[in-house]
């Protein structure tokens, strides 16, 4: 009886050392993804701002001179201002060359397809069956004569500032009525 409750026990530490040895391999390679995807981002800036071209040995220089220049807080600050409003200015073109659009294809789509849609920024509308969102009007005309589809612009492009102020004075215009239409009363 001894015998076999030591070989049970036994076997139960193996079990467990399995399972530890398996929870450590898995945080290896989580911190090893993680790791890989910073330096991919890093990367990608590098080639954002422009320096991409540069051979590796300037690249490498204007970067150790950025690291030695990290330890001044007033620096860093400034880089922090300057990259954040990059980033704006970038989200605000990509923004402003997208329009409020509708595309209609026939018959269910395949994964690949749905994908590339959500890519360039439609979502499926369960209720009226077809695809709406932003999107930027060149791409979304290409995919949808790819696909066979209609694609319809909702409003005609406009200057993003433009769009605010027709917007704002639309709703100023508006008479409080009870949700009936103006067009009606005419």
């Amino acid at each position: 009886m001894a015998l076999t409750s030591l070989a049970e026990r036994q076997a139960r530490l193996e079990q467990q050392r399995a399972r530890l040895q398996r929870e450590e391999a898995k945080i290896r390679e989580d911190a090893r993804k993680a790791r890989t995807r910073s330096l991919i981002e890093a990367g990608g800036l590098v080639d954002k701002a422009g320096l991409g071209e540069l051979d590796a040995n300037t690249l490498y220089g204007a970067l150790l001179e950025v690291a030695s220049r990290r330890s001044d807080p007033d620096q860093v600050a400034r880089w922090q201002a300057e990259g954040g409003r990059a980033f704006d200015r970038e989200a605000k073109a990509r923004a402003a060359a997208k329009e409020p659009l509708i595309l209609t294809l026939v018959g269910a789509q395949p994964a690949l397809v749905t994908a590339r849609l959500r890519g360039l920024g439609f979502r499926w509308s369960k209720v009226l069956q077809h695809w709406e969102g932003l999107a930027v009007y060149s791409e979304a005309k290409a995919a949808a004569d790819e696909l066979g589809g209609t694609l319809q612009r909702m409003a005609p492009p406009a200057d993003a500032s433009d769009a605010a102020k027709s917007g704002a004075m639309a709703a100023s215009a508006r008479p409080a009525s009870s949700g009936a239409s103006v067009d009606a009363a005419e």
